[in-house]
């Protein structure tokens, strides 16, 4: 088996090795930037260790706008660091870190009135270019005018009566639950242990200092301690939680902003190109996926249990009411076939009161000595994962980072490698078990150079080739793929982060779920009633979902979606 290969054995190899051996850093969170950070702490030869409560990307990681880029609304507010900061890093994950995940999009940003506003808006946009091309290989085009009817070619759905014109720009889309398992697997390929479904229940102290962490394996429920000489916490809106569990006087605090976004069918809408928005509360994305489009955000303060933010009715409406302004062919609810919702750890400021709006809270990341030995971060945003996590490195090695600098800017992820050699033979290497051109496409944007890997388990087992039948997107060896080499436990794991069936068509995969099952079943070991448990576990999911999305508000959407148990308490009961 391939060393970055992440499967239950694996999994137990790394808990028996993280109970046993000192680590030099120990990271605590399975997001995109806790991901980042065990990847840039592995590759300056450090031993590392990495937990999650719960799958990879679980949290704000898997809900975010999917998008990878600079900011465009932060240049209005005069950020020019953040934006130059998060311009650098969209063009390095484009070209040298993640090109097989991360692809250019572009956006038109409507324009309302005429003369005066066009170069006003085109001043920005070329500044945001311009920042894109300081200190880094561009590889976004520059911005383009269009008149209305420059518009309505690229947009025919558009409505002639709300703008004059547009620009287009480009930015770049990412799916971002596979961005932050990708980090995760090239940091095990690199050396480091990697545990989900791992929660740190306490911290361990050796005179005063931090020096390791108490973790539940919440799949056997057995405890262990894994001592290490550096723990960091990428806790995101669990931040302040978690630097409870070391009894910190100081450390960081964080405010949750609920952020939603819906999906509809992209025979829905007449368009090649994406939209960008204001509101009175955040901007709004229309983005065009490669058989769907998603729509949002939201940005509203969220009080709520952090597990399983989901949309309510109120937060669809909106999100439907304002894109409504552009289309003349108005969206409804029924034309909305999947929800999700996210929470964005933005840092509170030190005087924060009650009601303060969250979109006044900055963007930009931190990192303190919580505790003596436990280093948090928190705030940033996708596009940065990478900074922050050498930053956060940086600061728990202190003076010892000088003689061990981070690597990450130069190390492809993994896929990355070997990737563009094959897009050009994407026809011919689909022709041994029948895929187009397109599906071959659609695979190595998802796996990049392994591919390889996958069209050996199909000559294996040469039923893995064919499609889903219920969800033909998707291949059956991409199921099996996801237990024997992405770390999937679950079928949520499944239907949730390795694919996105769960919101991207209409049954959220129900109907293939039985298919989706029985491949599981074989690779991961599981008898009858096991299978049974995963598919009433993610029935009950489904269903709570849908429920929530019924509600008026935040409160009782929650308690509609706490209707389903957790996974591990719902199969292993």
């Amino acid at each position: 088996m391939s060393v970055t290969a992440m499967n239950p054995a694996s999994r137990a190899d790394a808990l028996r090795w993280l109970a046993a051996d000192e680590l030099d850093v120990l990271v605590v969170g399975g997001g995109v930037t806790g991901a980042g950070i065990a990847l840039d702490a592995v590759t300056r030869g450090l031993r590392t260790g990495i937990v999650e409560a719960q799958d990879w990307a679980s949290g704000t990681s898997s809900r975010s706008s999917k998008l990878v880029h600079g900011g465009l609304r932060y240049l209005q507010a005069l950020d020019f660091k953040l934006v130059n900061e998060a311009l650098h890093e969209r063009e390095l994950l484009l070209d040298t870190i993640a090109p097989h995940l991360v692809k250019p999009v572009s956006f038109l940003y409507p324009l309302t009135k005429r003369f005066v506003e066009r170069p006003y808006v085109a001043a920005g946009i070329t500044l945001y270019d311009l920042l894109a091309r300081l200190g880094a290989k561009a590889t976004s085009p520059f911005h383009r005018h269009h008149t209305l009817a420059g518009v309505r070619r690229l947009f025919p759905d558009v409505r002639p009566d709300v703008m004059v014109g547009a620009i287009q720009y480009w930015d770049g889309r990412v799916d971002d639950s596979r961005l932050t398992l990708t980090l995760v697997r090239t940091a095990v390929q690199n050396g480091a242990l990697a545990a989900s479904r791992t929660k740190v229940t306490d911290f361990v102290k050796t005179g005063g200092r931090v020096s390791g962490a108490l973790v539940t394996d919440l799949e056997s429920g057995e405890q262990f301690t894994v001592r290490a000489r550096h723990v960091i916490a990428a806790a995101g809106v669990w931040t302040e939680t978690t630097q409870d569990l070391a009894e910190a006087e100081g450390g960081l605090k964080v405010l949750a902003s609920k952020g939603i976004h819906i999906v509809v069918p992209k025979d829905r809408l007449d368009g090649e190109v994406g939209f960008i928005l204001q509101t009175e509360k955040s901007v709004l994305f229309i983005i065009p996926w490669q058989r769907y489009w998603v729509i949002g955000t939201t940005d509203t303060p969220y009080h709520q249990d952090f597990t399983h933010p989901v949309a309510s009715a109120s937060d669809i409406d909106y999100v439907l009411e304002h894109a409504n302004v552009v289309l003349s062919r108005p969206l409804t609810r029924d034309d909305v076939i999947g929800t999700w919702a996210g929470l964005r750890p933005l840092l509170q400021p030190a005087t924060k009161g009650d009601g303060t709006a969250s979109t006044k809270v900055s963007r930009e990341h931190t990192v303190t000595e919580a505790a003596p030995g436990l280093v948090t971060i928190a705030g940033g945003k996708l596009t940065t994962y990478r900074v922050m996590a050498q930053d956060a490195v940086d600061f728990a090695l202190g003076e010892a980072a000088r003689t061990s600098p981070s690597r990450t800017a130069s190390t492809p992820l993994l896929g990355g490698s070997g990737y563009r050699a094959l897009v050009p033979r994407a026809a011919a290497l689909g022709a041994e078990f029948g895929w187009d051109e397109a599906r071959v496409l659609h695979l190595l944007d998802r796996y990049g150079s392994e591919l390889h890997t996958l069209m050996a388990l199909c000559r294996e087992q040469a039923d893995l080739a064919r499609p889903l039948e219920y969800a033909p997107d998707y291949l059956r060896v991409e199921i099996a793929y996801g237990c024997s080499h992405e770390g999937a436990l679950h079928l949520e794991d499944l239907l949730v982060n390795r694919t996105r069936l769960t919101y991207e068509i209409a049954d959220s995969g129900l109907a293939a779920l039985p298919e989706i099952a029985a491949l599981a079943a074989e690779r991961l070991g599981w008898d009858d009633a096991r299978r049974q448990a995963e598919l009433d576990a993610y029935g009950d999911r489904v269903e709570a979902e849908r429920a929530a999305a019924e509600q008026p508000d935040d409160a009782s959407a929650a308690q509609a979606r706490a209707a389903a148990p957790e996974v591990t308490d719902a199969v292993h009961a």
